[in-house]
């Protein structure tokens, strides 16, 4: 916040929650779902940039902060969108979580999961974190009320 302040940069807080998730817990154990988390993790630190930040909220949620995206709404927005399209997509593709079974061979869970997401553009305009996370989190809650699979962007 303080460095888009200095440059007047846009920056993204992106809010995630994967879409199903429960069911695997429910299934398989929370081990599988701990396995899951790391490889969305991963797949997550694939589509951003090292200057930006990925963060597991709690549960199955995440919160990524685009850094520095442009001076200009309209290109900073866009570019956001195509990193948020690009998280949707890798999100959902199919996840193969190699399950270790004490004395037995691994068992592989082939499990689908998508991502609702939610994306918040600021400035220097907003003076909380906690403001620009909970406009992330409502944008997110949108996309799953729209459908789930979605990105949805907070708009005042």
């Amino acid at each position: 916040m303080a460095t888009s302040s200095r440059t007047q940069f846009y920056n993204a807080a992106i809010f995630l929650d994967l879409d199903n998730f429960k069911p695997l817990n429910d299934d398989h154990g929370h081990h599988a779902g701990d396995l899951l988390l790391i490889e969305v993790a991963h797949r997550l630190t694939l589509c951003v940039r090292e200057m930006d930040t990925v963060a597991r909220f709690g549960g199955d949620e995440f919160v990524l902060i685009l850094n520095d995206l442009s001076k200009d709404i309209k290109s900073a927005t866009q570019k956001a969108g195509v990193v948020a399209e690009k998280i949707r997509t890798l999100l959902g593709e199919t996840y193969f979580l190699e399950l270790e079974q004490e004395g037995e061979t691994a068992l592989t869970i082939e499990h689908h999961c998508t991502s609702s997401i939610g994306v918040m553009l600021f400035r220097n305009e907003y003076s909380t974190q906690d403001e620009i996370l909970k406009c992330a989190d409502i944008a997110m809650y949108q996309a799953k009320t729209a459908g789930r699979n979605k990105v949805h962007f907070y708009t005042r």
